[in-house]
């Protein structure tokens, strides 16, 4: 048996648990308690352990799975909402696509396993791998949209998988779809009972194995490449120093761009106060008075005293009061004036 190269062993116990025996090396998240969510301490842990089979000859299928009552729930929010700048949500996503970008470049077949719940970027996970068997209690959805957020980064990975509709569906209800449905739509390949689910992730894992005599001659890569096409096929032309995997500079941006994105939405969305944190601010004298001349008028418009929370004192009624009076004496005066010159 060979091992994966682990982290400094420390006293908690690791997020990650790592193994390779008779070539399949299996991958487990390990924050049960947490859902297994993808923390940058998670993210960086799974990079590591890429790019360490990636070297290991004897890792022939990788496996990647979670170990409590779910596949993984995506991205920590606990994690996010204790680091509300935009900065470290810049680096997050760029850690989790270049994560995501590693599993398509990666030299052998990844295969997810799946139980429990798998939601947001832990659904997109799913549709990373290039296999993915589920038990018959599994959960997907890009649940973002329920937070007020929207799943970007995961829909690159899942529009790949479903099609264009399905996975609209999936992205803007941000409603469940049950084991059988994600057959149905092509985001899983076999769904089994729960008990079953280890035995027919061997049995997968060993059919592959077993149509590759001879080991690491080039001709696995070659598949890979093939069946990865664009989503993955060049992207094997080299590892940067980022650690970004690409096929020319249009991809790379392109990844950039929905991170940024996804990063700023996410920031907003974070570090905007709610309506009872929101200061009021003092309306103008000016805007009192056009308050009081629509509804004078009977016009219903959405003034800026509707659109901000505003704070107005008794002073400026009383002053816009007088005005409007002022001005009404003004203008009846002006008026029997004129009607009793002729």
């Amino acid at each position: 048996m060979s091992t994966i190269a682990d982290a400094p062993a420390t006293t908690a116990e690791p997020i990650l648990l790592k193994s390779v025996s008779h070539g399949i090396a299996t991958l487990t998240l390990n924050r049960p308690k947490q859902y297994n969510a993808l923390s940058c301490g998670m993210l960086t842990e799974l990079q590591d352990a890429l790019d360490a089979a990636a070297k290991d000859p004897a890792v022939r299928v990788i496996v990647i799975a979670g170990n409590g009552p779910a596949f993984c729930a995506g991205h920590d929010l606990k994690e996010m909402r204790g680091n509300p700048r935009k900065d470290f949500y810049d680096e997050l996503f760029a850690q989790c696509s270049r994560f995501m970008l590693t599993i398509a470049a990666q030299p052998q077949p990844v295969i997810a396993r799946i139980h429990g719940i798998a939601t947001a970027a832990g659904c997109q996970l799913v549709a990373a791998c290039d296999l993915a068997i589920a038990s018959d209690n599994a959960k997907f959805a890009t649940s973002g949209i329920n937070v007020g957020l929207f799943c970007s980064t995961p829909a690159v990975a899942l529009s790949r998988n479903l099609s264009r509709k399905r996975a609209m569906e999936m992205l803007l209800t941000g409603e469940f779809i049950d084991a059988a449905t994600a057959k149905d739509f092509g985001l899983v390949n076999r769904v089994v009972p729960l008990d079953r689910l280890d035995a027919e992730v061997k049995i997968l894992a060993d059919a592959i194995i077993a149509k590759e005599p001879g080991g690491r001659g080039g001709r696995q890569e070659d598949v890979l490449s093939a069946a990865r096409g664009r989503h993955g096929g060049r992207l094997q032309a080299g590892r940067r120093g980022d650690g970004l995997q690409h096929d020319g500079r249009g991809r790379r941006r392109r990844h950039r761009r929905v991170h940024r994105q996804a990063s700023a939405r996410m920031e907003r969305s974070m570090s905007a106060p709610s309506m009872a944190e929101t200061p009021a601010k003092r309306a103008s004298l000016f805007t009192v008075a056009k308050a009081v001349l629509w509804s004078f008028l009977g016009i219903r418009r959405k003034s800026d005293m509707q659109s901000d929370i505003v704070k107005i004192t008794p002073l400026q009624v009383v002053v816009v009061g007088v005005i409007c009076a002022a001005i009404f004496v003004a203008s009846l005066v002006t008026f029997v004036h004129f009607i009793t010159a002729k």
